[in-house]
């Protein structure tokens, strides 16, 4: 079996290298409607995705499409302004393109970010959650295939997989800037399409507490490369059938992250300074 995959990947590395000020510590992926709510920070170095080979590009409003690297709170950091997503077309190689590449550049601690419905009905919509657990609904692993060797074993853990060492940080990060944080299970579908009644029914049965269409393909192929990870979402609406008079739009998930980016960057913030 042909597999280019490294080949692709290290390019990708080298062409990163060449334009990056230093070599970052953690990156940061902003999820939809985020990257708008962050802006860009003073300083740094923009690189837009279009300028890394066989990088793909984005077809969703609120994914700007492009690095940001430079100092946050004395820590170098890359932060990721969108995301691909399964949905639009991409093979799961594409989706977790960019997290291998965290890997090749030896970035240890991957902070992901998602705009998510709530399941739990304690939840609003506006409240940020941490992730404690994903459930994979996709259909799909990014590690199916031949695997990988240089990036990390057949079998990885994932027991573990959204780090308890970041976790904690970023509760007390929360209590001290005075930020309510929940804490909760995402699950993730396919999409493009928003989830009946019924299916919310099931993944409440199942024990999410939000439903997204991102995160876990990252997730699982960071934990394969050793990458530690702290998930955070902002419950953006409140999935189908939680409230019976609600609809859903991609509107309201854009609206509701610019609202609340700048709570999650002062949180977020707040968790780089402790790493």
């Amino acid at each position: 079996m042909n597999d280019n995959r490294m080949d692709r990947l290290n390019t990708a590395a080298q062409v990163m290298r060449s334009k990056l000020p230093a070599v970052p510590e953690i990156a940061l992926v902003l999820g939809s409607g985020l990257s708008e709510a962050f802006r860009t920070p003073d300083g740094g170095t923009r690189i837009p995705w279009k300028e890394i080979p066989a990088f793909p590009l984005p077809t969703v409003a609120g994914h700007a499409g492009e690095f940001w690297a430079g100092e946050i709170n004395g820590k170098r950091v890359l932060m990721q302004r969108g995301r691909t997503h399964f949905y639009e077309g991409y093979g799961m190689d594409d989706v977790v393109f960019s997290t291998r590449l965290f890997a090749l550049l030896g970035i240890k601690i991957m902070i992901a970010t998602n705009a998510s419905g709530a399941i739990n009905p304690e939840f609003n919509a506006g409240d940020l959650v941490l992730i404690t657990d994903h459930i994979n609904m996709l259909g799909e692993n990014p590690l199916r295939g031949p695997n990988l060797e240089q990036l990390g074993p057949r079998f990885p853990d994932m027991s573990a997989a959204y780090s308890p060492r970041l976790r904690a940080i970023a509760i007390a990060a929360a209590h001290t800037e005075q930020i309510a944080l929940k804490q909760g299970v995402y699950l993730a579908t396919l999409g493009p399409s928003y989830e009946t009644p019924a299916e919310i029914g099931a993944f409440r049965t199942l024990g999410a507490d939000l439903v997204g269409m991102s995160t876990v393909p990252e997730v699982i192929v960071a934990n394969h490369a050793g990458i530690e990870v702290l998930g955070i979402s902002c419950a953006t609406n409140l999935a189908a059938g939680v409230n019976p008079d609600a609809t859903l739009s991609h509107a309201e998930v854009i609206e509701t992250t610019r609202r609340k980016g700048a709570e999650m960057r002062r949180l977020i913030y707040a968790v780089i300074s402790q790493l």
